[in-house]
Parts: C-alpha cells; sequence; structure tokens
C-alpha cells in the first residue's frame, strides 16, 4: 500500500501551459469516436472546471441535424461515456455545458460546405452558430479535431486552406490542427500526409495524437526517472538485463476487419503506442522540459535503432494469428480468417512481438522487446525493466535461477502504478524469494484524467509535449517497414522464428503464447560492429 507523508511537494506551474478560450471543431461529429470520447471527455473536464469559461465547441458532419438535435444526442453519450456519474446526472450542470456546444452541417469532401466555418473562423459571424447567446463571445483561437478516417485528413486540412482557415501568422488568433492515428500506413505514406498538412498549417500547429500518451503513468516515467537518485543510476546496460514493452487485449478485432486487414498488429500498436513508450523508457534527460527538447530526445532514440537486414529482424521478430477459442467471459471467440470483412487467405498477423537494440551509450546491447496481441486471457499495458542478477556467490550460488531477478514494473493499465520486485528471507524459515513494494495512483489521488482529457487540454494548452512530431513518426514507420517487408518475402508456414505466421487459439495466455512462438532473448556485445 501507499505510504502518506507531510512532505512538500514541487509544483510545476511555472512550465505549465494553461488552456485558452478557443472554438474548439469537431469534424466528424456524429461518429464514434466523437461520441464516446472526445465530447465526454470536455464534459468531465467541464465538470472537473479545467476547461476556459470562453470555449466553444462546434460538432461538424453530414448529418442533418439542428443544434438541439445534435445536444439531445451528445447528452445520451456523455451520461453514458462520462467518468462523473453522479455528477452528470445533474440537469444544471448540463445545461450550462450545452449551451457551448453547437452543429454545423458539413461534408468533409465538398468545399463549398466550408463557408459557414469560414465565416466563422475569418468573419466571427454569429449566425453561423444556432441560438448563440448574446453575452458569448467567439474566440479567435481555433483547434480543430479531426475525428475522421485517415483518408480525409489531407481533404480537410486542403478544404479549410482555401478557404482561408488554416495557419495564419497574421490571424488574432492561433489555429491548430489535431489528428487521430493512424498516421500513414508505411514511412512514404506518412510523408506524403505530413507534406498535404503543411500546405495549410505549419508544423508547430499539428497535433499529432496518441492516446496512451496522455495516460497518467506514461506522463510519469520522465518524473519517475529523472527526479530520483535511487532509479536514474542504475537505468543502464551496466544494471538492466532487459525490458519488456508489452500491450496485451482480450477482445478480437470486432467490427474493425475492414481496417485492421489492412493493417494488423504491427502497424497497428508497434508503430506508435509501444514505440512511444520505448522512448519515454530509454531517453535521455532533455536539457528542459520543454516539448521540444522532450521530443529531439526522443527523436535521438529512434535513430540509434540499428538497421537491421532482412535476416536480422525477422531472427528479432515473432508474428501469429488467433484461431478459434473463447474470450476472458467464456464466450466462443471465431477464427480471425471467419471476421467480418477479413480476406479469407489473410496473413495479417494480430500478435506481434519485436526486439530491437538501442545503439547508443546508456543502452547498448539491451535486448528491448515490443509485444502486443489480441484475443489473449489478460488485459493489461505495462513496462518491465529485469535487472541484472547478482554475481554467482552468495544467495545467487546456491539458489541459481531460483533467485529471481529484481524487477520494476511501470502498469499503464489496468490497475495504474508500479512495482518494485526484491528478494527477502522467509520469516522463520532459511530460505529467500521474491517480494515487491507497490505504488498505486489510484489510491492517492482524487482526481484520476482519462487520456484524452489530458491531451485535448493539452492542445488547448498548446503543450505539444504528448504529441508526436512529424521526423518521430517517419522514423518510426522505418522500422516498421523493414519488418513488414521481411515478413511479405517470408512463408506464412515457416517455423516462427524464419518469419512464419503461427496459429494460436484465442484466450491463451500471453505465458503460453510466448512459449509457443519461442520469442527471442538476444545477446549483443556492447559494441556493435562498426561502432567505436
Amino acid at each position: 500500500m501507499n505510504i502518506a507523508t507531510d512532505m512538500p511537494y514541487c509544483r510545476l506551474d511555472a512550465t505549465r501551459f494553461s488552456p485558452q478560450p478557443a472554438l474548439f471543431i469537431v469534424f466528424g461529429a456524429s461518429g464514434d469516436l466523437a461520441n464516446r470520447k472526445i465530447f465526454p471527455a470536455l464534459y468531465d473536464l467541464y465538470l472537473e472546471k479545467q476547461l476556459p469559461d470562453e470555449l466553444l465547441m462546434v460538432g461538424a458532419a453530414r448529418r442533418n441535424y439542428s443544434t438541439k438535435e445534435f445536444r439531445e444526442i451528445l447528452r445520451a453519450s456523455c451520461l453514458a461515456h462520462s467518468r462523473h456519474q453522479d455528477e452528470a446526472l445533474h440537469t444544471d450542470a448540463w445545461h450550462a455545458f450545452s449551451q457551448r456546444v453547437f452543429y454545423i452541417q458539413n461534408d468533409v469532401a465538398d468545399p463549398q460546405s466550408y463557408e459557414p466555418i469560414r465565416r466563422l473562423v475569418g468573419e466571427q459571424d454569429r449566425s453561423v452558430l444556432e441560438g448563440l447567446a448574446p453575452h458569448i463571445a467567439i474566440p479567435h483561437n481555433i483547434l480543430y479535431y479531426l475525428a475522421v478516417t485517415p483518408e480525409f485528413f489531407p481533404v480537410i486540412s486542403e478544404n479549410l486552406g482555401r478557404m482561408g482557415c488554416g495557419s495564419n501568422a497574421s490571424a488574432p488568433g492561433w489555429r491548430r490542427l489535431v489528428v487521430e492515428k493512424p498516421y500513414g500506413k508505411d514511412q512514404r505514406s506518412a510523408a506524403s500526409l505530413t507534406e498535404a498538412l503543411h500546405k495549410w498549417f505549419e508544423e508547430r500547429d499539428i497535433y499529432r495524437i496518441d492516446h496512451y500518451l496522455g495516460k497518467e503513468a506514461v506522463q510519469n516515467l520522465l518524473h519517475f526517472r529523472f527526479a530520483n537518485t535511487i532509479f536514474e543510476p542504475v537505468w543502464n546496460r551496466n544494471y538492466i538485463d532487459r525490458i519488456e514493452i508489452t500491450v496485451a487485449e482480450q477482445e478480437g478485432i470486432g467490427t474493425r476487419g475492414g481496417y485492421y486487414d489492412g493493417f494488423g498488429a504491427a502497424r497497428d500498436m508497434l508503430q506508435n503506442h509501444l514505440t512511444q513508450l520505448l522512448c519515454l523508457t530509454v531517453m535521455e534527460p532533455p536539457a528542459t522540459l520543454s516539448p521540444e527538447h522532450i521530443r529531439d530526445e526522443k527523436v535521438k532514440i529512434l535513430r540509434a535503432i540499428p538497421d537491421y537486414s532482412p535476416q536480422e529482424i525477422l531472427a528479432r521478430a515473432r508474428r501469429g494469428q488467433y484461431a478459434v477459442g473463447t474470450n476472458a467471459r467464456g464466450e466462443p471467440v471465431p477464427d480471425y480468417l471467419n471476421e467480418a470483412k477479413v480476406r479469407p487467405d489473410s496473413t495479417t498477423e494480430t500478435f506481434a512481438s519485436l526486439t530491437l537494440s538501442v545503439e547508443n551509450w546508456r543502452f547498448s546491447g539491451v535486448p528491448i522487446t515490443l509485444r502486443t496481441g489480441k484475443a489473449l486471457a489478460e488485459k493489461y499495458s505495462e513496462i518491465v525493466l529485469y535487472f541484472k542478477r547478482p554475481p554467482s556467490a552468495l544467495f545467487a550460488a546456491q539458489c541459481g535461477d531460483l533467485l529471481a531477478p529484481n524487477s520494476l514494473t511501470v502498469r499503464i493499465q489496468p490497475d495504474e502504478g508500479i512495482w518494485l520486485s526484491f528478494n527477502a528471507k522467509v520469516p522463520g524459515e532459511p530460505a529467500i524469494r521474491a517480494n515487491s513494494l507497490r505504488f498505486s495512483y489510484r489510491e492517492v489521488a482524487d482526481y484520476f484524467p482519462e487520456a484524452y482529457e489530458r491531451l485535448i487540454l493539452d492542445a488547448l494548452s498548446g503543450d505539444s509535449t504528448l504529441f508526436i512530431r512529424a521526423d518521430e513518426s517517419e522514423l518510426a514507420w522505418q522500422v516498421i517497414d523493414k519488418l513488414e517487408a521481411a515478413w511479405a518475402s517470408a512463408d506464412p508456414k515457416a517455423a516462427p522464428e524464419s518469419g512464419g505466421l503461427l496459429k494460436y487459439q484465442a484466450g491463451i495466455s500471453l505465458r503460453d503464447l510466448i512459449a509457443q512462438v519461442r520469442e527471442p532473448v538476444l545477446r549483443e556485445p556492447v559494441l556493435r560492429e562498426g561502432l567505436v
């Protein structure tokens, strides 16, 4: 359990940005993401008194809603998905929040349908917002949130730009663009998308969102590492034996077959979520806490990943695809090939693992395994650092492999917290076994925001720390592109270590699946050939 203290704590408000009043325009406002995540997050922020008083929220979508109808639809969504179930039932709170929510009918592919947005953004035409109260001012700052499928990112940015609604240094306020994943399907498409967005929006105004980075446990990585001298000195190759970063999911692909079968686990998860966790886990301390200094250090990690040959990357990677089984609730799960909108001969992986090394001074030679899978027995996300065993003397000499290595686990979800595993004597016996110290975020915090809440506040504040820069995205794609090319040339029926696709039973434990694919544990010389 956590130990409460009366020690003072250091606030970082001096280096923290503040959310500013803005027009928050959500494209795709009738879709699932907007209704399950974005607007409920805005409502939760409102209930927590975190939003600027002058914020106006505008939904834009093809459906022919009035503002009143849109508010009623959002009310049901916000009540269903809000963290504040009790407060969300308060009529007064919802009424006050909804008076700042409006709707504009918009076909993202039709340039003419952007005319109301042009009038609203460029001229502050109040008639665009149905029922806008006379005392409510229209902010000059504009935040566009693209809650649409990726093929519409360049379409929307171009239509906004041609209407004069893109980045504009001479405008009285800022104009920012938030885009969701997937950001491209490979390095080339990501670079092409960036080029298209840069025609109308400056890089400083583009916020590529990765909701994993909004989780409190992820944000704590830098604080935990660099604010504690008992951990930072041993956070290197001299003491760490290996690192494992895992995202295990219990559900299959559900209704996402049309999207997922064209991507797979490596593109869907390794390229973004897990690579970002890798960067935050092993990066060097930034010069300051400014967003660009932090993102500079993340880019250095990506540049330090070796340029593996196809043979090397196949030896380091494993892939699998779930077959018939049962989920954690005992419900039947079909074979992946029988899921809706999946090709009958698909070799798309639903499990992927990749063991990398980061060839810098701090971590050279330390295996770092990224893994993710669907239709597994467990659901969790965590980072585990395994420390080297003590010298083969005293306890290690007698216990051998029975002496557990020390480990540090950062649990991202569920049960967010930190676990430190260590060895101690068994009371009353001449024996030793592993024990752990646990820190739980939920036991020390009354306010525990969801990821989208934090990221929305950061976008309104202009804090890009937890958003992905263009060069980060393209460097991460370089690694996955090599992996995908190697798998494409490998025989799916080959052994897992030769690039084969293992069929695994839905509902299998991750431990058993790792054993089946024979995941590698690689050891390399501290200095690779060619490095001096």
